[in-house]
C-alpha cells in the first residue's frame, strides 16, 4: 500500500503522430462533401502533403519533443513551407508513415475473414515493415486470415480502398456476419473510426513501454480516453477500446476501462488513474488515447481555397504511465480540492468556466496563478486554425487567463501581455478534439521538471458537453503538475 497522504507521479508519456493523407477523404467532413461534389476528392488528394512534408512541418517536429514549443515560437511562418531536415523519430515518440499504419490496422482486426485486408502485392512487404520496426515489432498477432477478395469487394463497392498514392494496399469492409449486416454501426466505415483509434492509440502506448524500458506484463490497469465511440446497435458506445489495445500491446495482466468527456477527456483519465494508484488498487496505470478519424481534413475546404497543403492530415495519439512516488516524476497534485471541476451550477461564460477550472483549485492548495510556471489550455495548432477562420485559439485563452489574474487583483491590467509571455506557449497539436487538450505539453513538462527548469505546470482541458445534445453545459478538468519535491532532498 502506498504511504498516507502521497500523491501519484506521471512517469513518463509518448506522443505519436500518423500521417495518413490518402485516409483524409473518409474524415466525416470530407466525406459529405465529396457525396455533394464528387471532384472534390481529386482535388483534396491533389493537396496533400508528402511523408517527408509532414516529418519536416514544424508543429508536427515539437508535437514528437524535437524542438520545445519556445523554438516553434521562434520558427519562420508559413511552418508548412519548412524545408529543414528532420528525422521521423524524437524523444516522446514518433511520426509514423501510412503504409506502417496500414500494417498495424490489419493486426487490429481479431475477426476471420478479416475486417482489414491488405492487397497480395502489399501485404509481406508491410508487414515486413511492422515485423522489423524496433519499437512495433512486439504487437501481438490477433489479424484473421486473409481471403484474398478485397480487391473484387472494393470494385463492387462494399468494401473501402486503402490507397498510398495511386497503389492500392488494401481494403476494409464490414462485419458480414449474421449479427453485423444490418447493423449501422458495424459498417465498414465505422468500424475503420474504431481500428483506427485502437492502432494509433496502440502505437502510443507501445511506444511508452519502449520509453519506459518495461515489459507489457507490467502494466496493471489501461484507461482509453478517446472521443470515439465503439460498440454495436445495442450498446452504441459502450467502449471496450482499453482492452483491445492493450491485447494489441500484449498487456496480458491489465484490465481496463473507457473514461468520456469529449476534450477533457485525458484529463478525466489521468485524473482517473492518479486515484486508482493513490488509494492503491494498482501500481502502475496506462492512460492512452487514440486518434479520430473523422476529424481528419476538418478544415480541408479552407486549404482548397488558398491553394496550401491539406494540413489536418494526421492521427494524433499519446499515451502516459501513471505509478506511485518514484522519487524524481512530476508529482500529480490530488489533494482535496485540488482538482479544478466545472460545477453543474455554474455560469458557461468563459470567465467563469476558468474561474472554477484555475482559481478555485490554485486557491484550495494555497498557490496563485503567478506561482504557476506555465499553464498549458488547448493548444491546437494555430496554422491550421488561422487558415481556417477560428483564429489562434490558444493565445485567446491566455488572455482569458490573464483576464483573471487582473481581475483577482493578481497582476496588473499593464501586466498582461509580459504574464502571457511567461505562462503561455504556442499551439502545436492537430485538430484531433481531445488530442490537443493541454496533453500535448506533458512530455516538454515532464523533461523540464527534472531538469529543474520548471517548478509547476496546470494543465486545464474543457469539454463540449453540448455536442451529445443532451444538454447546454461545459464541462472542464485540471489538474497541477509539481516537479518532485524529493529531488531536492
Amino acid at each position: 500500500m502506498p504511504e498516507p497522504g502521497f500523491n501519484p507521479v506521471i512517469r513518463n508519456t509518448a506522443q505519436c503522430l500518423v500521417h495518413v493523407p490518402d485516409l483524409v477523404v473518409y474524415g466525416s467532413k470530407p466525406r459529405r462533401e465529396i457525396l455533394k461534389e464528387p471532384g472534390t476528392e481529386q482535388r483534396l488528394k491533389k493537396s496533400s502533403r508528402s511523408f517527408d512534408a509532414a516529418v519536416r512541418y514544424p508543429p508536427n517536429q515539437t508535437y514528437i519533443g524535437n524542438l520545445t514549443p519556445d523554438q516553434l515560437a521562434a520558427t519562420p511562418r508559413p511552418w508548412y513551407a519548412a524545408t529543414t531536415d528532420a528525422t521521423a523519430a524524437g524523444p516522446f515518440g514518433e511520426i509514423v508513415s501510412q503504409d506502417m499504419f496500414y500494417a498495424a490496422l490489419e493486426r487490429a482486426n481479431v475477426l476471420t475473414p478479416p475486417l482489414v485486408e491488405l492487397t497480395a502485392t502489399s501485404r509481406e512487404e508491410l508487414r515486413a515493415d511492422l515485423r522489423d520496426h524496433p519499437v512495433f515489432a512486439g504487437f501481438s498477432n490477433c489479424a484473421g486470415s486473409a481471403d484474398n477478395s478485397i480487391e473484387t469487394e472494393i470494385e463492387d463497392g462494399s468494401a473501402l480502398a486503402l490507397h498510398t498514392g495511386e497503389d492500392l494496399r488494401g481494403g476494409v469492409r464490414r462485419d458480414n456476419r449474421a449479427e453485423g449486416r444490418e447493423d449501422a454501426n458495424l459498417d465498414a466505415a465505422t468500424l475503420l473510426e474504431g481500428l483506427c483509434v485502437k492502432a494509433s492509440g496502440a502505437i502510443a502506448l507501445q511506444w511508452l513501454l519502449h520509453r519506459e524500458g518495461i515489459a507489457p506484463t507490467e502494466i496493471d490497469y489501461v484507461i482509453s480516453c478517446g472521443e470515439e465511440a465503439a460498440g454495436d446497435r445495442y450498446q452504441r458506445g459502450a467502449g471496450g477500446i482499453a482492452k483491445s489495445i492493450g491485447e494489441m500491446c500484449s498487456c496480458i495482466n491489465a484490465s481496463g476501462m473507457d473514461v468520456k468527456n469529449f476534450c477533457a477527456g485525458p484529463a478525466s483519465a489521468l485524473v482517473t488513474a492518479g486515484a486508482l494508484v493513490k488509494a492503491g488498487l494498482y501500481q502502475r496505470v496506462a492512460v492512452v488515447a487514440g486518434g479520430s478519424l473523422a476529424k481528419l481534413g476538418m478544415k480541408f475546404q479552407a486549404f482548397l481555397e488558398q491553394e496550401i497543403p491539406v494540413l489536418d492530415d494526421c492521427l494524433g495519439a499519446t499515451a502516459f504511465l501513471v505509478t506511485a512516488d518514484d522519487g524524481v516524476s512530476p508529482v500529480l497534485r490530488l489533494e482535496p480540492g485540488a482538482i479544478g471541476l466545472a460545477r453543474i451550477g455554474a455560469s458557461t461564460s468563459d470567465q467563469a468556466v476558468y474561474q472554477e477550472l484555475i482559481l478555485e483549485p490554485l486557491k484550495m492548495l494555497g498557490l496563485t496563478l503567478v506561482d504557476v510556471d506555465k499553464f498549458a489550455p488547448e493548444l491546437h495548432n494555430p496554422e491550421i486554425m488561422e487558415h481556417s477562420g477560428s483564429g489562434d485559439v490558444v493565445h485567446k485563452n491566455y488572455r482569458i487567463i490573464a483576464a483573471l489574474a487582473v481581475l483577482d487583483d493578481q497582476i496588473d491590467k499593464a501586466e498582461m501581455e509580459p504574464f502571457i509571455e511567461r505562462i503561455g506557449m504556442v499551439g502545436f497539436a492537430p485538430t484531433q478534439g481531445h488530442i490537443p487538450s493541454a496533453v500535448p505539453y506533458m512530455g516538454h513538462a515532464i523533461g523540464a521538471m527534472r531538469r529543474g527548469e520548471l517548478r509547476r505546470a496546470m494543465f486545464v482541458c474543457k469539454a463540449s458537453l453540448f455536442l451529445n445534445r443532451l444538454t447546454e453545459l461545459y464541462d472542464g478538468v485540471s489538474f497541477l503538475l509539481e516537479a518532485n519535491p524529493k529531488m531536492n532532498d
